[in-house]
């Protein structure tokens, strides 16, 4: 049984995007509410975030976007950055601890505290771009971890998994021309943010660096648990990565009101082993998993649950 880590900050929960957005606090209330009753969340190590230092977000984001985050967040009600993202007074600080809460499960991989992680951050990342919110996400934590890791910790190859069902555009800019890491993703296609075709691969010193599988609505357990197989695991094994992160997305679950996939929660269970493996056979097990998307309540806390029980037994 592997030590499994948990990143969670109550401060999490004052980020809001207004009545009925589908990105909301109870996202993680029922997370926490479902490992509480299953006894799951007494066998984690809590591991607490703290929020992460500008140097570390601007090795992902620029200056200037940075700034203009600060200028902008709001002193009462709600701040629009894009048609599908805005901050609350409580949303920057959120932003903040999330990107911390990363850095801080790296920091308790890389010294053997636990290792393996969820962080259940909010609000998530993937798609926030250099210089740009959008898709609900402000900072690109699994890109600031992956940085961090790199220049703070010296690992060298660090390998992405971005299950969540719209493709992480935000990750792919930040790498796309870096052969240090590998950005595999699966999403469903066509759909948001539009990115994400198998003929984007990388460029420069990165190419061939990302890999991207586009999957057509309605697809589950055993196509991904196939092209997991079949495409990711030949590719890691050839990269051979020194430190795992996933972006764990659990939207393309078939429940999910937002997308077309038919994911189960058996599903993610099977692909977080596959994941596991990889890690197991070159990372020394350490894999860092950050919360992305998920807006079905009851679908998303049996995934995340499910996911978390096969880091333990990982």
């Amino acid at each position: 049984m592997a030590r499994t880590g948990f990143v969670y900050h109550p401060d999490y929960l004052k980020h809001e995007m207004g009545a009925g957005h589908p990105e909301s606090p109870d996202r993680l209330r029922a997370i926490v509410s479902r490992l509480e009753a299953g006894g799951v969340l007494g066998r984690l190590v809590r591991i607490e975030p703290t929020k992460a230092a500008d140097e570390w977000i601007t090795q992902v984001h620029a200056v200037s976007y940075l700034k203009d985050l600060k200028t902008r967040a709001p002193v009462s009600g709600y701040v629009s950055l894009d048609p599908d993202t805005s901050m609350s007074v409580g949303s920057l600080p959120a932003a903040y601890l999330a990107a911390g809460g990363a850095l801080a499960a790296v920091d308790a991989i890389m010294a053997g505290t636990v290792e393996n992680i969820f962080c259940a951050v909010r609000p998530p990342g993937h798609h926030a771009e250099r210089a740009r919110a959008m898709g609900f996400c402000l900072f690109n934590n699994v890109a600031i971890a992956a940085r961090y890791a790199q220049r703070r910790c010296g690992v060298g190859r660090v390998l992405i998994v971005d299950w969540d069902v719209h493709h992480g555009n935000g990750t792919q800019q930040a790498f796309y021309d870096d052969d240090s890491v590998l950005f595999f993703s699966t999403h469903q296609s066509p759909y948001y943010p539009g990115t994400g075709r198998a003929t984007e691969r990388g460029e420069g010193r990165g190419e061939g660096a990302t890999i991207n599988v586009p999957m057509s609505p309605g697809q589950g357990d055993e196509e991904y648990r196939e092209v997991f197989e079949r495409v990711l695991v030949p590719a890691a094994d050839r990269f051979k990565p020194e430190f795992v992160v996933i972006s764990a997305g659990f939207d393309a679950h078939r429940d999910d009101p937002l997308a077309g996939m038919g994911l189960t929660e058996d599903g993610y269970a099977a692909l977080t082993g596959i994941v596991a493996g990889i890690a197991r056979r070159h990372a020394k097990g350490r894999i860092l998993s950050c919360l992305e998307g998920g807006y079905n309540l009851n679908a998303l806390a049996v995934s995340v649950e499910r996911h978390v029980i096969s880091l333990m037994e990982a």
